[in-house]
């Protein structure tokens, strides 16, 4: 299944490769360019295909746990300054998506969402430090009944050229529905509250709306 955000550029995509490989066959009798091209457009169509998959995840909602936004690699564990909306310490888990990992964003947690904003930015590589704070992002805060507010923070990085958030503050949410997506390869923040039980480790991949980042 392919995400929303991707429906006309998969169909795009399936056009090219047609048009491509009706126009070698018609341009050339070369064998071995007709099989560079069809094989060259597979490729090229089975990348762009891949990226924009969203497979079902759920592992069942539950407010004493939250999960990652995300597939990636956790790269950071830390406790930070949140200077955005808490303005005080938080506990930071963030993940690194790759280009050829799933891009759909996820809740994190069940509640409402009592906060989400857009920014302007720059396109630092998503690992930079500073890119959590001057990249183009959105944050979205989500009141859980366990948890309390629970942050997370899309970050566009050097590839990722358009940042789709879903959430709208007010809306009551579902752990783990699709919150939005992030096109070609970036990183999402989570800000958790000081003392949260970290249920991940730096290097451990992760699935969106799957793995347990942490517990009550």
């Amino acid at each position: 299944m392919f995400h929303k955000e991707g429906h006309k550029i998969v169909l795009f995509s399936f056009l090219l490769v047609v048009a491509a490989n009706l126009s070698a066959n018609y341009l050339t009798e070369q064998d071995w360019i007709i099989y560079t091209v069809f094989t060259v457009s597979i490729i090229f169509f089975l990348t762009i295909a891949q990226f924009f998959r969203n497979p079902k995840r759920g592992i069942g909602k539950s407010d004493d746990y939250v999960v990652s936004p995300v597939d990636g690699k956790v790269v950071v564990i830390e406790e930070v300054d949140e200077n955005e909306f808490f303005k005080d310490k938080r506990l930071q888990v963030s993940i690194f998506m790759s280009p050829i990992n799933v891009h759909v964003t996820r809740y994190p947690i069940g509640g409402k969402v009592a906060y989400s904003k857009y920014h302007k930015g720059k396109y630092l590589v998503a690992w930079h430090p500073k890119a959590s704070e001057e990249n183009e992002r959105t944050t979205v805060v989500v009141s859980s009944k366990n948890f309390g507010d629970i942050l997370y923070r899309q970050i566009a990085g050097a590839l990722a050229k358009r940042i789709v958030n879903y959430a709208a503050e007010g809306q009551n949410v579902d752990q783990g529905a699709d919150s939005g997506f992030i096109k070609f390869g970036s990183r999402v923040d989570v800000y958790l509250p000081i003392g949260t039980k970290v249920d991940v480790v730096l290097n451990q991949k992760v699935r969106g709306g799957e793995t347990i980042i942490a517990k009550c």
